[in-house]
């Protein structure tokens, strides 16, 4: 991806994205200080929001959670589902961006009527619908987006609950400079045209790897950028009987694959369904593999923009226009104020 170059400057999308090194930089460790007594107080989280405000952020929040052996209990679920959950003891977070998503904003009405007291909210917009029922928010400073697939916005998200859980756990949130730094190293690398076009070529495109939201996301992105069929294949799930259906015209993307995992993933889909596989890694994998910078507890991040790169030439490529998909919106469901 290369700014100077007009074929990718023209466009919002990845114009926002290069300003996500900057949206790192500028975030306040402290932002998560004042939230954190309610949820300490409960020790019960809940993360909600549609689409990617939920996905990475949320997922990669619990994977952190489980790696640092923290007490705190988190649950995450799309907003309607939410209604159908005994949230009482539950410090609830929304995070939308434009502060209107409707099922959201419905939650969160829902909990007001229950006399929630833990109601919080992550929104680019101070007096939103969402923003007014909460009894707290964060407004993110990535401001507003005109690309229809978001990208800063997430990271800042994701970055937020990062800050809680160390503020819970008395850690500090250091490294940001040199988390923005890697992020663009990944973001702006050179790509092989050779794994540009074997995505490009593809029918579908898989993404698998760890449950921390990074694959999930890039799925969900690769409909949005690329306007491909994408999967999201958690773990070891490719190689435990989706292969039976997949065909040599389809593509794997994994990222940071498990090492012992890797002559399985060769024996059964290379080998066995003729696919090909390509990597997203810190290491040179068995596979054909886009390296990308150690980034220790950050890593993901930097995952995320690996993906984000390579999402960018693959639609290039085609010749999309990464700004105007024909039937996704900005805000997939936007509440009306009934």
């Amino acid at each position: 991806m290369n700014l100077k170059s007009s074929n990718y400057s023209r466009y919002n999308l990845v114009k926002e994205m290069m300003q996500t090194p900057d949206v790192i930089r500028r975030f306040d460790p402290k932002a998560a200080e004042e939230f954190a007594p309610a949820v300490k107080k409960r020790q019960r989280l809940f993360l909600t929001g549609e689409g990617s405000s939920r996905i990475f952020p949320a997922k990669r929040a619990i994977y952190d959670t489980l790696k640092k052996a923290d007490r705190l209990s988190i649950a995450i679920d799309g907003a309607t589902q939410g209604l159908e959950y005994d949230l009482s003891a539950f410090a609830v977070f929304g995070a939308s961006n434009s502060g209107k998503t409707k099922e959201v904003v419905r939650l969160f009405q829902s909990l007001r009527k229950a006399d929630h007291q833990a109601l919080f909210a992550l929104t680019a917009y101070k007096d939103s619908p969402l923003d007014q029922l909460a009894h707290g928010s964060h407004i993110l400073l990535s401001g507003k987006e005109e690309a229809v697939a978001a990208t800063k916005t997430v990271v800042e998200q994701a970055l937020f609950y990062d800050s809680l859980l160390r503020v819970l756990r008395s850690e500090g949130m250091k490294g940001l400079d040199a988390l923005a730094d890697k992020f663009e190293e990944a973001l702006t690398h050179q790509i092989d045209p050779q794994l540009v076009d074997k995505a490009k070529n593809a029918t579908t495109v898989y993404f698998a790897g760890r449950n921390t939201g990074v694959v999930e996301e890039l799925t969900l992105k690769t409909n949005e950028i690329t306007r491909k069929r994408a999967d999201f294949l958690e773990g070891t799930y490719a190689v435990h009987g989706i292969e039976e259906v997949m065909d040599a015209r389809e593509l794997i993307v994994v990222v940071e694959p498990f090492e012992s995992e890797e002559s399985k993933f060769r024996e059964c889909l290379v080998d066995g369904v003729g696919m090909e596989v390509i990597a997203i890694s810190t290491r040179k994998t068995s596979f054909p593999t886009l390296v990308i910078p150690e980034a220790g507890d950050y890593q993901s991040y930097v995952e995320i923009a690996a993906g984000w790169n390579l999402l960018v030439e693959i639609g290039i490529s085609l010749g999309i226009d990464l700004d105007k998909p024909q039937r996704a919106r900005k805000v997939g469901n936007i509440y009306q104020g009934k």
